[in-house]
């Protein structure tokens, strides 16, 4: 009789080199899109370039009051008028377009060169990456316009003391029109990020951001003053514009108004860049 001995077949050695499965989390999507965002050089170019236009501008314009006041010559109406706050906010209009600009250089660059196809195989569910994109642009150029939108404006205090347009942050309404600058461009760097989702292309985004925040206001000024007063106020750069002002009146809104209305064009073109995203190829 003989008896048979099974041992047990040796188990496999472990594959060498095997990689790690990483699973996708928003976290990581945001670390993702904040690395890659920093590695351009666009990006801090124009980054610097908006901080030159809110800082320079604004300073500039306080030393253009003051050079004026002090030697007596005549000024417009609105020039006559400026206060601190309007004065430093006199970079505000060329910020929003080098902030805006680079949003859409955010996303529509990525197609241009066909990144974009190897972030979206990296993060299947395609809508993360827009919403990282989105926060981390978003909360940069917020960031940034609102520290130099405080820094322009004590600057230009200290060369307005002593004139009828001098302000101290204390003054009402100073520090709320700060805010909402900084707001209104955090704001302009999303839809800009938006934009250049949605139509996919760097000529086609940034033409239609400075369509709608400097070119559409002029045309609407063509039609009939009654259509102008229902229409106007409610364009997305004079609804932003109410978020800032320091002084309202009856054909513009109120900066709590103001905001809804820029928030809810911000949620139409990020909603219609995620329809795009989700439901057409890269």
């Amino acid at each position: 009789m003989t008896t048979t001995i099974s041992t047990p077949a040796p188990a496999p050695a472990p594959a060498q080199g095997t990689r790690p499965v990483y699973k996708v989390t928003a976290l990581r999507v945001l670390r993702s899109e904040w690395a890659k965002l920093w590695s351009l050089r666009s990006t801090w170019i124009t980054l610097g370039l908006s901080v030159l236009f809110l800082v320079g501008f604004g300073v500039i314009a306080a030393v253009q009051f003051k050079s004026r006041l002090d030697s007596g010559e005549r000024m417009g109406g609105d020039f006559a008028q400026s206060t601190a706050v309007s004065l430093s906010l006199f970079g505000t209009m060329a910020a929003q377009l080098a902030l805006g600009v680079l949003g859409v250089l955010v996303t529509a660059g990525e197609y241009s060169t066909g990144m974009i196809r190897s972030t979206l195989a990296a993060v299947p569910r395609r809508l993360p990456v827009l919403w990282a994109k989105a926060v981390v642009f978003g909360v940069i150029a917020l960031v940034v316009a609102t520290a130099s939108v405080f820094v322009t404006f004590l600057i230009a205090s200290g060369i307005l003391s002593g004139t009828h347009a001098g302000m101290t942050l204390s003054d009402p309404g100073v520090v709320r029109s700060l805010f909402g600058a900084g707001l209104y461009l955090g704001l302009v760097g999303v839809i800009g990020v938006a934009l250049g989702a949605l139509l996919r292309s760097v000529a086609g985004g940034i033409a239609t951001l400075v369509g709608a925040l400097m070119l559409v206001p002029g045309l609407i000024s063509l039609l009939p003053t009654s259509w102008q007063d229902n229409i106007s106020p409610y364009l997305p750069s004079n609804a932003g514009q109410s978020m800032y002002a320091l002084t309202h009146d009856a054909t513009s809104l109120s900066p709590t108004a103001g905001l809804f209305v820029f928030l809810g064009w911000t949620v139409l073109v990020l909603a219609g860049a995620a329809y795009r995203l989700a439901r057409t190829d890269a």
